[in-house]
């Protein structure tokens, strides 16, 4: 039996698992050649359709970033500029995996050294993409998607998450990665426990592991009495998960009884459809930015009036409040963020491109006055750091409002608020008095205060959400809305950390917005304090 190797990273996705190892650089590990040249193209051809139909089958479940991403690897796949150079390497004599990322990887540099934040955004798909036509030629590309495995690799491309079954359980730990990456994200969605930052983890013969997503360990090759360990802490964790959901029909509340406002965090209409709005006290995140798709048309007045209105009319007399595009940074969108800044996070993103595009941004304001007749909207603008930019978005509501009176298109100017992600506003609330409440973006909030990219795997320790500068700003936002009458709440990832709970508590909150997965959870949590 192989020695129990111990390894510490970082929580992404809580829970446990114990099961079977799977490495993904295996995967696409070196492969028998087929024989000849035509052999070998056909084994290519034969690999890229299977690709494709791989693809094309996800991206009917896919929404949003996910749809997208799939979408532009089917059309890269498509492409005969991208295959025609592997295929020419193969008539030269070359084994089909060696021409295809001999190929790829010269595609993959000119994205990375691209000037266009789109190009080297799409990096990381081009990677996804040559790995998975590998796998194929390879013949392991079935052995991915059975269910109970842990995926062991330097990172698991979204497309690979979605494609897995996880059914029956499984797990992921990376050697790099980030709690703040997309697939950290569909981890915690989908409850698999996900390690990240482990550092050199390798295979050495090691067939079964343990992972402990809440605190961030991976156990390799476990004995018998380890294994039992764990089984017993799994079964423990999944009685407490049970417990959880019977907080479900319950209010917020301290042990005192005191209420807390609970609200939930949703990206698209369709989220809604799984949701009982008896189990929140409404939405207090909505990310409009993901009506705008990477490479679709930008969603017309009418497209985003419905959109909002779905969420009202879900919500009933409950509040909701959507935030306005807050795109740049790492969600770049072509055609409408700008291309070859030095630093996408501290650029034009937020409502610093809004206002640059006063035509996309009143288009998507008309459509919130629309809305705002059906339900008790709030909207929250993003990026905010100066008070001339609340200003400048008042100014322009006003005018819409205005405009669609006169057209007799029937319209309510809602309350204006601003997300506190930027330290400038967390130092100095009393600038921006005018705004109607206060939402904590604990994000990008951590990110600014700790100087530590929120994807960046070198600086991921240094991302702590509960490091005393960050909560002592929390606690100075929360005061000055608390003495002057300004709602104030918090709708990053941290208020769905049942471990930060009693800390933004503690710093004098009484609204937070969290994942409707962890509903349950963070109640539970509010109950012990």
């Amino acid at each position: 039996m192989r020695q129990a190797v111990e390894l510490k990273g970082r929580p992404a996705s809580d829970g446990i698992f114990a099961g079977p190892v799977f490495f993904l650089e295996d995967a696409a590990a070196k492969r028998r050649e087929a024989g000849d040249a035509e052999a070998e193209t056909e084994a290519f051809d034969a690999a890229v359709a299977a690709a494709i139909a791989g693809l094309t089958v996800l991206v009917v479940t896919a929404e949003g970033d996910g749809a997208d991403m799939l979408s532009f690897q089917i059309a890269l796949l498509d492409d005969d500029a991208l295959l025609q150079p592997a295929r020419a390497l193969i008539a030269q004599g070359r084994p089909a995996d060696e021409a295809w990322r001999k190929t790829v990887d010269a595609e993959i540099l000119g994205y990375e050294m691209s000037d266009d934040d789109y190009f080297r955004a799409r990096a990381a798909d081009l990677k996804d993409m040559r790995d998975r036509v590998l796998r194929h030629l390879a013949g392991n590309a079935a052995h991915l998607a059975q269910a109970g495995a842990i995926l062991i690799g330097d990172d698991v491309p979204p497309s690979l998450f979605l494609e897995a079954d996880w059914s029956k359980g499984g797990a992921i730990a990376l050697r790099q990665g980030s709690p703040s990456s997309h697939v950290a994200i569909l981890a915690r969605a989908r409850g698999v426990p996900m390690v990240v930052g482990l550092g050199d983890i390798r295979p050495n013969d090691h067939a079964e592991a343990v992972v402990d997503g809440s605190t961030g360990l991976l156990v390799l090759s476990p004995d018998g009495p380890a294994k039992q360990f764990w089984l017993e802490k799994a079964q423990g964790l999944a009685e407490r998960r049970e417990q959880e959901q019977r907080f479900l029909d319950r209010p917020a509340q301290l042990k005192s009884d005191e209420r807390i406002e609970l609200l939930i965090n949703v990206a698209e209409p369709q989220e809604l459809d799984v949701l009982d709005p008896s189990h929140c006290d409404g939405i207090g995140l909505m990310r409009s930015e993901f009506l705008f798709r990477d490479g679709k048309p930008l969603p017309d007045e009418e497209t985003q009036y419905r959109a909002y209105r779905r969420l009202l009319e879900w919500a009933g007399e409950k509040p909701v409040t959507i935030r306005t595009l807050d795109i740049g940074g790492d969600k770049p969108i072509a055609g409408l963020t700008p291309e070859g800044e030095r630093n996408p996070f501290l650029g034009l993103r937020g409502i610093r491109l809004t206002l640059a595009r006063r035509d996309v941004f009143k288009t998507q304001l008309r459509a919130l006055a629309r809305a705002a007749v059906h339900g008790k909207l709030k909207v929250m603008v993003p990026m905010i750091t100066v008070n001339a930019e609340l200003q400048a978005t008042a100014q322009l509501l006003d005018e819409v409002v205005a405009e669609l009176a006169q057209a007799g298109i029937p319209a309510l100017r809602p309350p204006l608020g601003i997300m506190v992600e930027v330290p400038a506003v967390a130092l100095a609330p009393e600038l921006f008095s005018e705004a109607a409440f206060f939402s904590i973006g604990s994000n990008d909030l951590v990110q600014y205060v700790m100087a530590a990219a929120r994807d960046e795997t070198s600086v991921a320790s240094l991302s702590d959400p509960a490091h005393p500068a960050v909560l002592r700003l929390i606690a100075h936002v929360a005061r000055y809305g608390a003495e002057h009458g300004i709602p104030v709440s918090l709708c990053g990832d941290m208020a769905s950390d049942p471990r930060f709970v009693p800390a933004l508590i503690a710093q004098g909150l009484k609204t937070l917005s969290v994942s409707p997965a962890t509903i349950g959870r963070v109640k539970a949590a509010l109950a012990e304090i």
